[in-house]
């Protein structure tokens, strides 16, 4: 494996993020990287499939709403990791959470993919899935997935 120069740091701010977060900005310190931080909006997270399209609700809104609120987050991010890295972006995408990942990967040649993992298992992570494993599967870069601390062994 090459070294790489541009990492990519996926949050979902989660508590479960934090290991991640802390193990990509230590890869980009040590490497000399760029560092690409990218949270993915999905709008359809949390609404069961049997209401799709049945929402009496103006969707643009909430998705603004939410937008404003991720970007407002991710600010305050980079401004923290530019206080160690010289090269720090912060993006938001709309969209399925794994194939946004693969996508902005493959559209900023990013050489290495960080990310958490929820750790979710049984029916839970049959119901869900997993956007880790989903990246794993699709992904055409290497994937450093860091599991929450309490699952460390």
């Amino acid at each position: 494996m090459m070294i790489p120069q541009e990492i990519l740091f996926c949050t979902d701010f989660s508590e479960n993020s934090l290991p991640a977060r802390q193990c990509a900005l230590e890869y980009a310190r040590a490497f000399g990287a760029s560092l690409a931080i990218v949270h993915v909006i999905d709008p359809w997270a949390g609404i069961p499939a049997c209401y799709v399209g049945n929402i009496p609700m103006d969707m643009t809104q909430v998705v603004d709403s939410i937008t404003t609120s991720v970007n407002a987050d991710l600010a305050a991010m980079n401004e923290a990791f530019s206080q160690v890295l010289k090269k720090v972006k912060t993006h938001s995408r709309l969209g399925f959470p794994a194939d946004e990942i693969v996508r902005f990967a493959v559209e900023e040649s990013i050489d290495l993919i960080v990310m958490g993992t929820h750790g979710r298992r049984g029916l839970r992570h049959v119901l869900l899935g997993s956007v880790a494993e989903n990246v794993l599967r699709t992904a055409n870069c290497p994937v450093l997935v860091v599991r929450p601390a309490s699952h460390a062994s």
